[in-house]
């Protein structure tokens, strides 16, 4: 059985559970902007929790190709508050910090997040393993060819399928021999691929489950999915269920989503066929 222990709670992932998503970023690709209030973040995380979302991700630092760089200080003033405001919202919430800083992932844990999601697993901050093997949490490590800055310029892989396994059980030895129980990977749909590149992964996910860890998927609303087809982000809520359901065919635990209703009936029609 696949679970994580959230909080002291065990969350069995042999069911996928959907992970829904919470920009406080004023540029984030989908929905930036739109959630830079109390009122509005709450509303928007009942509304998600009450369609059936199990996580919550709250990220302050924009990973969308080209986003502006923040400083640590600036991600902590804009994160602080939020997972606060959260805690005393929704004690029992599973809230997942989606940060490559050390500092601000100890920050968020000690304050009540319960996860860390990280999309440099470990190679944006020399310190994150370490901090992870000490604070003893759920650590989602995600595969990113360079930056968000430049990640898009100009990817190039060999066999991206191979390589991104190959990366996934290097990380994940450093992270066993540091005590690190429960790891999750994410192949990082968008960061640092081309559109063909990422069908690869979406085509061969299946072969992660080799990994023996759960495995995420992040397609919601992405560019691999609305640009083959000439249509928006906005538009993309069919392509993103689409993808999401390949995904969970090939093995996906967990998805992340900004549409949770849509996720959770893909879900419960997948688990209809076993």
């Amino acid at each position: 059985m696949k679970s994580i222990n959230c909080n002291g709670k065990l969350i069995d992932l042999s069911s996928p559970k959907v992970m829904g998503i919470l920009n406080i970023t004023p540029d984030s690709f989908f929905d930036g902007g739109k959630y830079n209030n109390p009122t509005a973040i709450v509303n928007h995380v009942e509304k998600m929790l009450s369609e059936g979302a199990t996580f919550i991700d709250v990220g302050a630092y924009s990973s969308r190709p080209g986003a502006k760089h923040i400083s640590e200080e600036e991600e902590l003033e804009r994160i602080s508050p939020i997972i606060k405001l959260l805690i005393t919202e929704f004690p029992n919430l599973l809230i997942s910090v989606d940060t490559f800083r050390s500092e601000i992932a100890k920050h968020c844990i000690q304050n009540g997040a319960c996860m860390v999601n990280d999309i440099s697993a470990g190679n944006l901050d020399a310190k994150m393993f370490s901090t992870i093997s000490k604070l003893q949490v759920p650590y989602i490590i995600m595969h990113m060819q360079g930056t968000p800055q430049n990640m898009q310029a100009k990817p190039i892989y060999e066999d991206v399928v191979k390589e991104v396994l190959y990366y996934f059980s290097k990380k994940i030895n450093e992270l066993r021999d540091l005590g690190v129980n429960d790891i999750i990977t994410d192949v990082g749909f968008g960061f640092g691929k081309t559109i063909a590149q990422n069908y690869q992964l979406l085509k061969n996910l299946d072969l992660f489950k080799n990994l023996e860890v759960p495995i995420l998927a992040g397609l919601s609303r992405k560019s691999m999915l609305f640009k083959p087809l000439g249509i928006s982000q906005n538009e993309a809520i069919n392509a993103t269920t689409s993808a999401n359901t390949i995904a969970l065919l090939n093995g996906a635990n967990i998805l992340r989503v900004h549409d949770v209703k849509e996720a959770v009936e893909a879900i419960k029609i997948v688990n209809l066929l076993n």
